[in-house]
């Protein structure tokens, strides 16, 4: 099954506790994604492959350890996602972004792709999926699907807050993917909404209803 990890560390807990809070405003709730995101990227970048290599100091020659390619691809799923791609992306500035759009079919309440455009070269690439929420985990299953489906394989998925019902079908769908949780909260309500929660994390991001 899927690794999940659930973040301890202090300031990811202080930084999370703040985009929960009803009043904070939009300005800050984007600073706070994106902070929140490169210090859960710093971890969840841990695996990344390294090869040695010669280079020259002012001193001597001498080998080093460095990222083997660089060959990382973040794919945020539309909108609320590409809140976290700066964060990501100040720890790894050579990274490829993808972008996956869903919707939910209101009859069938299956998730439906409306947009998708991924690097070409995505089956050589390290894959980070990011999105705030994972409530029913639908969509975030369905867009590891859709990658998958492209030649996706090294696929990674990062939220900020969970719903154990989210966890669940994503570990079941997906059991080879790797879950990194800023939270993991108590449920999800009637309105599949996650609760705690933050409430809407689009609508939070960009001021809207």
């Amino acid at each position: 099954m899927s690794n999940v990890y659930v973040f301890d560390h202090p300031l990811i807990q202080h930084k999370t506790a703040m985009i929960r809070k009803e009043e904070t405003s939009v300005k800050d709730f984007r600073e706070l994604v994106k902070e929140i995101a490169m210090l859960m990227g710093y971890e969840a970048t841990r695996k990344l492959p390294l090869k040695e290599v010669e280079i020259t100091t002012p001193i001597c020659k001498t080998n080093v350890n460095m990222l083997d390619g660089e060959d990382i691809a973040i794919v945020p799923i539309l909108r609320a996602g590409l809140g976290m791609v700066d964060g990501m992306l100040a720890l790894v500035p050579n990274a490829k972004v993808g972008h996956i759009g869903l919707y939910r079919d209101p009859d069938t309440h299956e998730p439906v792709e409306y947009y998708c455009k991924l690097p070409n070269d995505i089956d050589k690439r390290e894959i980070f999926v990011v999105d705030p929420m994972l409530a029913t985990g639908g969509s975030a299953a369905a867009a590891i699907d859709f990658i998958k489906a492209r030649g996706g394989k090294k696929i990674i998925f990062m939220c900020l807050i969970a719903a154990p019902e989210g966890i669940e079908v994503l570990q079941r769908e997906h059991p080879d993917v790797d879950i990194f949780i800023a939270a993991k909260d108590e449920k999800l309500n009637e309105h599949a909404y996650i609760v705690p929660g933050l409430g809407d994390a689009g609508d939070r991001l960009y001021g809207t209803k």
